[in-house]
């Protein structure tokens, strides 16, 4: 082999090492991003699952509206970033029934707006779902504080 030769091969090799190198840092940068990622991802699902345990015991203690804590409640377990979150409606179909029946009634300035007739009506047909539910809602609340997504 010539010189020639030997300096494209050399050189080839040169760019075959160069590119591996780079292809390495680039895998070792998405490994990295991807940790760190998953890490925000894990410390949110804790955040989220401190904020459901708290208004579960809230609700429980009667502390919280059962309509406040079914809303509140229901997005924050279907906002939990994990593979299979909880399916409300089927896991806890007394609490899903409220939001249902809640979720679309105004709050604060639009219901401070609305006449006091129609207040009242609202008020008379949600204390009318949470009465007729709260006692299944309450159960659920048990189990909703010992969900955990560790």
């Amino acid at each position: 082999m010539s010189v020639l030769a030997y300096t494209l091969v050399a050189i080839a090799l040169l760019i075959i090492a160069s590119l591996a190198f780079y292809a390495g840092k680039l895998l070792f940068q998405l490994k990295r991003q991807k940790d760190v990622q998953q890490k925000a991802r894990q410390e949110r699902v804790v955040r989220i699952m401190e904020s459901v345990h708290t208004i579960a015991w809230a609700v429980e203690q009667q502390q919280c509206n059962l309509s406040e804590g079914a809303i509140r409640l229901v997005n924050l377990l279907d906002s939990v970033p994990v593979a299979s979150p909880p399916n409300c409606q089927r896991d806890y179909p007394n609490l899903y029934n409220l939001f249902l029946a809640v979720r679309e009634l105004p709050t604060h300035q639009q219901r401070k707006a609305l006449p006091p007739q129609v207040r009242a009506q609202q008020d008379q047909k949600r204390e009318e779902q949470e009465a007729k539910l709260e006692s299944g809602i309450l159960k659920e609340m048990v189990m909703i504080r010992s969900l955990s997504f560790s």
